[in-house]
């Protein structure tokens, strides 16, 4: 800015008129705190050289008080009470005219006020002398002669008199302290006021001649903000005013991609500047996202709400894969049946589509302990309702205990080898054969689906309830590679109305693809960069219909989708009553349960004779006469030559044979 004066920033702001702005300020220098830190508590308070600054408006805050003596200053709100009186200058008029065109106030309302002359003054025949005190009462104007000031002169020995002077007379005019006080807003609603030295009229507070300066709160806009900012005129900064230079200068103002969404119909197609590309890239996993990097072109075709849904594969793979799926797809799918690991997912899933039907695909054997009937794998049960019942408990001895279950009518095939009434009869009793099933209850079973009709996507969000399992058998023909095709299974996890922008990139304009801006926190500008079609020939457009996206972004969208809603219940567990006896029960019915074949898990009874058991068998019970004779003795060895006799007493519980006692006896006798 060659040739023009750099001024203050708050002397420029305090000189500006509210009716003149807006202005454009250019910073000659800057201010700078650690760390760039632009905003604090809502206020600007750094800028850089080189910056521009748009001025809308200023409102004052407070007033900046100088000592003129120590230069030391300090700060008073706006609606300070106390008042001030303006300190004469030092410095001589030299005209009449000048004094009173330098007053602080309108003349009219300052009057009167005195002055002195240091010189004579001659009025015609008449002469003042120096020094002499005049109070100015009144201006004169009269059309076609110079205008007069009407004065007041009290001579000596109180004589006083009336004089008029042109306005023209020169001499040394030095003002004199007037009575008049001011408070602070009076003071900075006048420029003339603002030029002039006060001092307070409390005579307690300081004397000293007090230059005021108003402080601003300057309301503005810079190249690349968002919204209008705010910073205080006090800023150390220097500044030039090149309004006149730049009258069409451009403010970029960055929006958001929701904020894109809020501007005017008439606005698309346009061309856009990425200021700040996405944050993170880990809610998608495409091409075009990588290309959205800053100072990237892009042309936004239009803004709305897309219908789309989100699909997942299915778990059994390495990896899991998610999927945003707009409901334009045009590919077609058939439906694919569901796995159940247990009643409570049958019971959930019939709830959210009554009329389920499904099959046991692994045999359970009953369990009267627990109440759980027996299941054989092929047998078809069609889920009814759900009920609070009875079920018996143990063995059958009376005992029952209240357990959540589902009602489900058990299906069964009829047999190919004959039709007769009797069969027909047996079908029907089958087919109204009720089982309850504990929602506690673990189990295999898969959906049973009659129909093998194609959908496209729209014929399923209308006709069925989601989650849902699918299979793509035939391809979406728009588009070059089909991503859903090949999978075994996928799962439509729900359904969203999701705001979104569709956009192409310069260099294919007609390949276009969806954002959805509630994903993407990114930063744009609109330019006025023209269009790359001819004027009136907007090319047809071919929209990428799906898009793969993170488990992170699966689980962000059901977290915002569903924020309020509780965690799903637990199912329900059997009493602690009966949970004691299930280990013998389990046992129990693993031995003796029904069952429709052998089965290998069971040990026979050779086997089991061969192993340990936990439990041995208690001792027979000892007969009360001992009928049977002992076993007959060995000859025992001859006995030493002599023999100590013992203390031990003889064995009276053996039963001996007459002979054997004889014989005994014979033998003490030779001793």
């Amino acid at each position: 800015m060659a040739g023009m004066t750099a001024l203050p920033l708050q002397q420029l702001i305090a000189s500006l008129d509210k009716s003149t702005l807006p202005k454009i300020l250019h910073v000659c220098s800057g201010v700078y705190f650690q760390g760039s830190v632009y905003e604090i508590s809502g206020s600007e308070v750094s800028f850089s050289t080189g910056d521009l600054i748009k001025v809308l408006d200023i409102e004052l805050l407070s007033v900046s008080c100088e000592d003129v003596g120590n230069n030391e200053a300090f700060e008073l709100p706006i609606n300070h009470t106390g008042l001030f009186k303006v300190v004469p200058e030092e410095m001589p008029y030299s005209s009449l005219e000048e004094m009173l065109s330098l007053r602080p106030v309108g003349l009219n309302s300052c009057l009167p006020f005195t002055f002195t002359s240091r010189s004579k003054i001659n009025v015609g025949d008449f002469t003042l002398g120096a020094n002499a005190a005049l109070t100015v009462l009144s201006v004169e104007r009269n059309e076609g002669e110079e205008d007069r000031v009407r004065c007041h002169v009290r001579g000596q020995q109180q004589v006083s008199a009336e004089v008029c002077l042109p306005l023209s007379t020169h001499g040394q005019f030095s003002e004199c302290e007037s009575e008049e006080c001011f408070t602070l807003q009076e003071i900075m609603s006048s420029p003339c006021l603002r030029s002039r030295r006060f001092h307070f009229v409390n005579t307690t507070k300081s004397q000293r001649p007090l230059v005021l300066s108003p402080i601003f709160q300057v309301h503005a806009v810079m190249n690349l903000r968002k919204n209008i900012f705010k910073f205080p005129s006090s800023l150390e900064v220097d500044v030039v005013d090149v309004t006149e230079m730049c009258p069409d200068v451009d403010f970029v103002t960055p929006l958001s991609l929701t904020e894109v969404l809020s501007q005017a119909v008439e606005s698309f197609p346009t061309v856009i500047e990425v200021l700040e590309g996405p944050a993170t890239q880990s809610m998608f996993r495409c091409s075009w996202l990588q290309e959205l990097s800053k100072n990237s072109h892009l042309i936004f075709h239009k803004v709305g709400a897309s219908a789309m849904v989100l699909m997942s594969s299915s778990k059994g793979r390495k990896t899991q894969q998610y999927f945003m799926v707009s409901q334009q797809y045009a590919g077609r799918f058939r439906r694919r049946p569901r796995e159940f690991d247990s009643a409570y997912e049958l019971y959930v899933a019939s709830k959210r589509a009554p009329g389920l039907t499904v099959a046991v695909t692994r045999s359970c054997e009953d369990d009267e302990e627990e109440g759980l009937p027996a299941l054989s794998v092929g047998d078809q049960l069609e889920v009814v309702r759900w009920e609070t019942v009875e079920l018996a408990r143990g063995g059958g001895r009376g005992q029952k205990h209240t357990a959540e279950a589902l009602l489900c009518r058990r299906i069964k095939e009829p047999d190919d080898d004959g039709n007769d009434e009797d069969e027909e009869e047996v079908k029907r009793e089958d087919e109204s054969e009720e089982v309850f099933l504990p929602l506690y209850m673990q189990g295999h079973f898969v959906e049973v689906i009659a129909e093998n009709k194609k959908y496209g996507l729209k014929d399923l969000a209308k006709q069925f309830t989601f989650p849902l399992d699918v299979k793509v058998v035939s391809r979406d023909s728009q588009l070059e590679a089909d991503p859903l095709v090949g999978f075994a299974c996928l799962r439509i996890e729900g359904a969203t109305l999701e705001p979104a922008i569709q956009a192409s990139f310069l260099h294919r304009p007609d390949r276009c693809f969806e954002i959805p801006t509630r994903w993407l926190p990114m930063s744009v500008s609109f330019t006025k960069e023209a269009l790359p079609w001819p004027l009136g020939q907007t090319p047809e457009c071919r929209v990428e219909r799906v898009t793969q996206v993170t488990d992170t972004f699966f689980y962000e969208f059901w977290r915002q989708g569903n924020p309020d809603a509780p965690a799903p219940p637990r199912p329900p567990k059997q009493s602690l009553s009966s949970a004691k006896p299930s280990k013998k029960s389990s046992r129990k019915t693993f031995k003796a349960g029904k069952s429709t074949g052998p089965d290998k898990r069971v040990p026979t009874k050779e086997m089991t004779a061969l192993t340990l058991n936990r439990r041995r068998p208690p001792a027979p019970p000892t007969p009360s006469v001992l009928d049977d004779p002992p076993p007959p003795t060995g000859p025992r060895k001859a006995p030493p030559a002599r023999v100590m006799s013992g203390n031990a007493l003889p064995n009276n519980y053996v039963k001996m044979e007459p002979c054997k006692i004889k014989e005994k006896e014979a033998i003490e006798l030779r001793r």
